[in-house]
Parts: structure tokens; sequence; C-alpha cells
């Protein structure tokens, strides 16, 4: 055991519209990922070696993050002690001060500990806007909702739909292809659907628009790829009066990704992962890790 070596839970949000997801990206690539400025700007404390970030949840381009999460070692020359954990937060948010980066949190924990596989649950939750298109949104709501249609959306057919998506099953109707989906079981758990009405960012800011806002959260401990942005997009389309809950079923019984028909995936700039949970953590709060 190194006692220069220690590793910390990380935990920060970011702004997911100017990056190219929270992966890192090759340092040639017009637009880095999240991990590559954690990393920049933990490489600026001058440790022994590399201090690589391994994220808990990944997150594509234009997704936010109101809390997300990674493990990290950092090792120190001999003779200086390591970081407290206040003074890591620190130092790492002065190297990223001109990003749309927080570090909110460090935990240390054990060197066993893995901020992916010790994740208990991840919950992401997605804005969806009604009673404008794309050029009428509010400006300060632009990328963080989606303008889903014009109309009100029936918020009663979208819960009992989404009713149906809880609990265990294969969610393969609701996957994207991608490499990673190859050696991942479709079958997940999931822990919460709730569609609620909500009041917007400042809704003090417009209140002569008729405008909908609406909160899809999902809780699960894992989920495929592009799963969530799927899910809306179809709870959407049952809000429209395009599908009824018991066709949305018939397309989870399915198993089949081309069930739902057009353009099943919602854009990306509504969705939020919030919260990764841990045993004996609040997730952005905080309690010492035994």
């Amino acid at each position: 055991m190194n006692p220069n070596k220690v590793r910390y839970l990380i935990f920060f949000q970011y702004f997911g519209t100017k990056y190219s997801g929270v992966m890192m990206t090759p340092d040639t690539q017009a637009v880095l990922g999240v991990q590559n400025y954690l990393e920049m700007a933990a490489q600026k404390l001058k440790p022994v070696g590399h201090a690589k970030f391994f994220i808990s949840s990944r997150t594509d381009s234009g997704v936010h993050a109101i809390c997300n999460s990674a493990h990290v070692d950092i090792e120190r020359k001999p003779g200086k002690p390591p970081f407290s954990e206040t003074i890591l937060v620190e130092a790492l948010n002065h190297h990223m001060k001109q990003e749309s980066i927080s570090v909110l949190k460090a935990v240390r924990v054990p060197d066993h500990f893995h901020a992916r596989y010790n994740a208990l649950s991840r919950t992401y939750f997605y804005r969806v806007v009604t009673g404008c298109d794309h050029y009428g949104l509010p400006v300060f709501e632009r990328n963080v909702c989606w303008p889903a249609c014009e109309s009100c959306l029936d918020v009663t057919a979208m819960q009992e739909a989404a009713n149906l998506l809880i609990g265990t099953h294969n969610f393969s109707a609701f996957q994207s292809t991608n490499t990673e989906n190859t050696f991942k079981s479709p079958i997940k758990t999931l822990i919460q659907a709730e569609v609620k009405p909500s009041s917007g960012l400042w809704p003090s800011l417009y209140p002569y628009r008729d405008l909908q806002f609406l909160d899809l959260t999902f809780k699960s401990r894992s989920f495929l790829y592009k799963q969530v942005r799927r899910m809306t997009k179809a709870l959407v389309a049952v809000g429209q009066g395009r599908l009824t809950p018991q066709q949305l079923k018939e397309i989870l019984d399915s198993r089949d990704p081309t069930a739902f028909p057009g353009n099943p995936i919602a854009p990306p700039g509504g969705l939020f992962l919030k919260e990764v949970e841990y045993d004996e953590m609040d997730p952005c709060k905080g309690h010492t890790l035994n």
C-alpha cells in the first residue's frame, strides 16, 4: 500500500452543450469530453504519474449532469501529504474556471472502491415543454429542454404508460445500437418512471406565455445506450395521442428497436443526470464512506 496515493470519489456537474460527452476524447478532436478537462485540471496539481478519472455514468454530447461521479487515484511526491478533500475540490475548480464544469465534492474512499461498479442507482430526468416551437422557446430554456409540440400533452396517459415500464423487463426495444450494447444484458429493472408538471427554470420571466413544462424522471441501477431518450420519445407520443399506453407496452414486449417507427430518440438537450447513489451516501450532500 502506497501512503502517498489516495483514491477519491469525485462528484461533479456540467452543462453538456459545449462538450462531446462526459468521456475522454483524443486531444486532437475539436470538441473535447468533460473527462479531458477533469484530467487536465488534475495534472496541474503535479501528481506522480497520470491521474485517470473512472467515470461512473456515461452521458452523450449535449446531455447535462446535476451530479455525476468518478473515482481517481492521486499520488503525491514523497514528503507531501495527500490533498484534503476541501483543498482538492478548490484546486480542481480553480483549474477549470473557464469551463462549464464544477466539482461539487471529494470523498476519500478505499482502494477497492469503483465509482461505476459500486453505484446502487442512477437517476435521470428529462425536461419537456409544450406551447411553443424551437424558435419560440425562451432564451433561458434553450438547450436545457425539448419543445416537443405546440399543443398540451395528456399527462395522465403518459403516467399510465410510464407505470408499464416500471419493473424488470427486456428493454431491447428502447436501446440504440453501439459497440457497448453488444455485451450488455438488455434486462434492466426500472425503479422509477414518473411524469410530473413543473414550473420551468425561471417562470417569472415569461408569465404571459402559455407553456407547459414536464419532468420525466427515471431511476435504475443502469440503463442501455440512449434508453432514457427513447423512452421519453415514446411517452411524449402517448401524450400526443399517437400511441396508447397499451401500444407502448406492446413495443416494450416486442424487444424490437425498430418497433417504434420514425425518429424514436428525444434530443439530448433536455436530459439531465440527476444523481448517482452509493451505499451510505447521499449522492451530492455526502456522508463518509466506510
